[in-house]
């Protein structure tokens, strides 16, 4: 029954009174049980999430004193431990005496593994640091009470965070003998299969859980399946499985629908990302400043200037955070566009990042829509960022962009500059690059130093004895002499047999 899906993406109505069928049986306070669910979360400044944050959503599902108002509290004191910790996190042995001397009374005094969850959540960024914690805590001999099923979770995702996958097996094999595992643990896995890039493991388990009588698979799992299948490309087995979250009675939530934009964004389906997020608006499931963060790159890399300025305006109306991967992809929408204000909106958009935080892929977007706009200046500036980074191009097309400047600006000596650096810094060389120094030296009447050019041809395995080069040679000596220079090259052409046009040689 994907066909109700495929429907509505195809064929969706901007009407409040459209709702997609499933939901019409499920009760309130079945919703409302689930509003409290905790699902994988991706990151929308990248085109799929890193594993840590993939891990963050999950990261939060069991943070209950948190919920009861103690928030401030409870994290400044588990703060203070992740401080000294961060301090030494290189020497192990510091780290166990700081556990031991304030992780101890902290742990004890929140049996139900709350501290051990926060910590292992503020210190995400070090998983080794953060396995090494809760190692700590599963070998300790002082503490009475036992691992609870929700740090077993946090264990386990812990370990697949440090590509420790063996580790987080033993874990969820241990939860299970304890008499512990449960949809948390069994999500935890998943989660940390799909951040390693195991598929199959992911969805072997997935089967494993559906036969397994003593817990079910919850909106969290099916989260993670359509994460799986979104990188993967895999339109179809991720729509299926959104219908099977109908199929079972449960109800999508906000992170159900960011990762199928997120899979539609991946496979470049801008309709049915679109439609996805008209559906998202009608229902429960409202929009986070992750999907706006996805709808902005999504109607970036569509070209779609309009919809994503529109989309980026919501974002900041919802998050004063710059994210700096999203304004990249919004700066390479504008350098592609005909827009007749993009070199001002990228200007704009440039002054909200450091020049450090330029990528190689933006700096050589910067060049090119700079060359294409005669921007003399600013082309410069942004090649020095290139050759200082050590920034190569690679694309002959964007060399004679760059080469037209410096003709349609007439200096030379600029062009046999940049020439020389782009040697230098191995980007990529062409005819092109050497025949318009030639021309340019000729046209000033500089003749000895378009006659060195051909050398600096031969030195870079580009022959020099092309037609074109010989023309432009003929050209400079019937204007400028000597005249029995322009006989013996006249000579050497008929010689190498081309074919040449009197009429078009101005003798």
């Amino acid at each position: 029954m994907r066909t109700q899906w495929r429907h509505l993406l195809g064929n969706h109505p901007l009407k409040r009174t459209s709702k997609i069928s499933s939901l019409n049986h499920i009760r309130p306070c079945f919703y409302s049980s689930l509003t409290n669910s905790t699902i994988v979360s991706s990151n929308p400044s990248v085109s799929w999430p890193q594993s840590m944050n993939v891990l963050i959503g999950l990261f939060s599902e069991s943070d209950s004193r948190a919920s009861k108002g103690v928030k401030t509290e409870f994290s400044h004191q588990v703060s203070i431990l992740k401080d000294e910790l961060l301090k030494h996190h290189n020497d192990t042995q510091t780290v166990h005496k700081l556990l031991r001397d304030l992780g101890s009374p902290l742990f004890s005094s929140y049996i139900d593994g709350s501290a051990l969850i926060e910590l292992l959540k503020q210190i995400y960024k070090f998983p080794v640091l953060a396995l090494e914690v809760f190692n700590w805590r599963r070998k300790h001999a002082n503490f009475t009470f036992p691992i609870s099923r929700e740090e077993y979770a946090k264990g386990i995702r812990v370990a697949g965070q440090a590509k420790n996958m063996d580790f987080a097996i033993e874990l969820f094999t241990e939860a299970i003998n304890n008499q512990c595992k449960t949809s948390v643990t069994y999500n935890a896995l998943m989660a940390s299969y799909m951040v390693n890039g195991l598929v199959d493991k992911c969805q072997s388990l997935f089967r494993e859980f559906k036969k397994d009588q003593s817990c079910i698979p919850n909106i969290v799992t099916y989260n993670i399946l359509i994460s799986v299948f979104g990188r993967l490309m895999l339109i179809d087995h991720m729509e299926a499985t959104l219908q099977e979250i109908y199929n079972s009675r449960l109800i999508p939530n906000v992170y159900t629908f960011n990762n199928l934009i997120t899979g539609y964004v991946t496979a470049w389906m801008w309709d049915r990302m679109e439609n996805t997020y008209l559906i998202m608006k009608q229902q429960a499931a409202e929009p986070d400043v992750g999907t706006y963060k996805l709808m902005v790159r999504g109607y970036a890399h569509a070209g779609n200037l309009k919809k994503m300025e529109e989309m980026y305006e919501l974002l900041k109306q919802h998050s004063d955070e710059d994210n700096i991967q999203l304004i990249k992809a919004m700066i390479c929408a504008y350098c592609k566009s005909s827009c007749v204000k993009k070199i001002e909106k990228i200007d704009s958009l440039l002054n909200l990042i450091l020049e450090e935080e330029y990528s190689s892929w933006l700096i050589v977007s910067l060049i090119r829509v700079y060359a294409r706009e005669k921007l003399l200046d600013r082309m410069e500036a942004i090649m020095n960022v290139a050759f200082d980074k050590k920034v190569a191009v690679t694309s002959v097309d964007i060399m004679r962009e760059i080469i037209s400047v410096y003709y349609h600006h007439n200096i030379v000596d600029k062009l046999n500059s940049f020439v020389k650096r782009a040697e230098s810094a191995e980007w990529i060389l062409c005819r092109s690059l050497y025949h318009c120094k030639m021309v340019m030296y000729s046209s000033e009447r500089r003749l000895e130093e378009m006659e060195n050019v051909l050398e600096e041809m031969e030195k870079f395995g580009i022959n020099s004895r092309t037609k074109k080069s010989l023309v432009i040679l003929c050209i400079a000596y019937s204007t400028w002499g000597p005249k029995c220079k322009l006989e013996q090259l006249v000579a050497l052409m008929l010689k190498l047999g081309y074919d040449i046009h009197w009429e078009k040689m101005p003798l």
